[in-house]
């Protein structure tokens, strides 16, 4: 089914943000239904970028929990401010090994591992803290050389090496599709994300511990739940259209 790119008004109040979800989530089911899946394989995760820490309490009263960020400045800042609504902040953006620290103290995932160095050194620092952390490895399945993740056929190897490092559970594999109206492009990064996965596990199956497949955003995510997204990453359509362009967050994407 195509994705039509539109304008999505903001959402202020909790009543607004609940509508939202409820129309994302019925999307979400619907597509999930297209293809003989149940609906409750698939994990909503509102993305609140850019958005206020007073619409993130509205959003809390509206009954989320759990919100994905991009950048580490943010996130800290905003988890910091909303300590007392019990949030749990996904990191879904590009980490520099500088940032690790205060992934490794407040996140409850990372959805973008796509580097040995960066891997180290947030073993390191939650080994410091005793903790341990879930992580996704980012996949290029666009083949675009100014997004980041692993290539393709450096995945399984990728994978094994991070048997060293003890503190990260990997949980599955996240994409970014590339940007497009047309499902037809988009579909294959989708499913080559599934291919990749179901490889993995012929091959060696504690490689990717559940193999979630985090996938899809506001504009793409109906085509993600056909191609069996477990998790997909939505804002806009839940918050509003933002007023930074992407591009700010991830090289070369102009969606959520």
């Amino acid at each position: 089914m195509p994705n039509v790119t539109q304008d999505w008004p903001t959402a202020d109040t909790a009543a607004q943000i609940a509508a939202n979800v409820a129309a994302v989530r019925d999307r979400i089911a619907a597509a999930a239904h297209r293809v003989g899946r149940d609906p409750a394989e698939v994990r909503l995760l509102p993305v609140s970028k850019t958005v206020p820490e007073e619409r993130l309490r509205a959003a809390a009263a509206a009954g989320l929990h759990e919100l994905g960020e991009n950048k580490v400045q943010e996130a800290d800042r905003k988890q910091a401010a909303l300590r007392d609504l019990g949030i749990r902040w996904s990191l879904i953006g590009h980490l520099q090994r500088n940032k690790a620290r205060e992934v490794a103290a407040f996140a409850a995932e990372f959805q973008a591992l796509d580097s040995l160095r960066i891997a180290e050194t947030l073993d390191r620092r939650l080994a410091a803290a005793d903790r341990t952390l879930p992580v996704f490895v980012q996949v290029n399945t666009s083949a675009e050389p100014q997004k980041y993740g692993i290539a393709p056929e450096e995945l399984t190897d990728f994978l094994t090496a991070l048997r060293a490092y003890d503190r990260l559970e990997v949980r599955g594999l996240m994409t970014l599709a590339v940007f497009s109206a047309d499902a037809d492009r988009v579909r294959p990064c989708f499913s080559l994300l599934r291919t990749l996965r179901d490889r993995v596990w012929e091959t060696d199956p504690d490689l990717l511990g559940p193999g979630e497949l985090s996938m899809g955003m506001s504009g793409d995510f109906e085509t993600a739940v056909e191609e069996g997204a477990t998790v997909v990453r939505v804002g806009q359509a839940v918050f509003g259209a933002r007023q930074t362009p992407d591009s700010h967050y991830w090289p070369g994407a102009s969606h959520d």
